[in-house]
């Protein structure tokens, strides 16, 4: 590792945007666009691995999502659902713990079985965390964090900001250091909504099925560049 990366991230987030348009790029079926970004993820969860980050959030299904044609949703989840019988064993080599941000009321039983199967064999590895931000909405996100508050009965007095991240999907895990989006799009999506406060962001052209491992190190060597101040100045850091 060189020495630019001794102060590297140690929770990166991406969204992984333009599948479709490289499928378009290329002639092909979104669902081709599809099958190419899953390969992309399993390379940077296992760069991320590599590079000893301890946190890698992927925004894999919104729920905006729920809004593309069926055909399409229906695709994506079984992709995810092959993809997680398929590489079960590459997790277990790799010491990857699989962690769900996201609401899994509503999902097809096929997806969450295959979810909740790989939660379960996966939860004892401890090199990386790899949350996936599935059926996910940061605004939804913090209106269940609040609900569940008043449920418990919690006094005004006594709600923290810590008491609060302690009702959120990222509890006990620090908030991105990071946020990486690709395809050239500049914004967050609903994305990590209150856990990006003071989050570096880092907007790429290249579409997720082009985005390499050499390019993340690129951005988390520009990431251990900036700054990054909280609020202070510089001379207090």
């Amino acid at each position: 590792m060189s020495d630019k990366l001794k102060k590297k991230p140690q929770h990166i987030a991406i969204i992984m945007d333009g599948n479709g348009r490289w499928a378009k790029e290329h002639g092909e079926l979104r669902s081709f666009g599809h099958k190419s970004g899953v390969k992309t993820a399993k390379n940077i969860v296992l760069a991320c691995k590599e590079l000893n980050i301890p946190y890698l959030t992927l925004y894999t299904f919104s729920k905006e999502n729920w809004g593309r044609p069926k055909s399409e949703i229906n695709f994506l989840f079984k992709l995810l659902s092959n993809f997680f019988k398929k590489e079960l064993n590459t997790l277990s080599q790799n010491d990857i713990k699989i962690n769900i941000f996201g609401d899994m009321v509503n999902i097809p039983q096929s997806v969450k079985k295959a979810l909740t199967y790989t939660l379960e064999k996966t939860k004892i590895y401890k090199s990386i965390t790899v949350n996936l931000a599935f059926n996910y909405s940061g605004r939804e996100e913090i209106l269940q964090a609040v609900k569940s508050i008043l449920i418990d009965k919690k006094k005004p007095q006594d709600i923290t900001e810590n008491v609060f991240r302690n009702y959120l999907y990222s509890k006990e895990q620090p908030d991105p250091d990071i946020i990486i989006r690709t395809s050239g799009e500049k914004r967050l999506s609903n994305y990590l909504i209150f856990q990006s406060a003071y989050s570096e962001l880092y907007f790429t052209k290249t579409l997720w099925p082009d985005f390499t491992k050499d390019e993340l190190y690129s951005i988390i060597e520009d990431y251990c560049l900036r700054t990054r101040k909280f609020g202070l100045i510089e001379e207090q850091i």
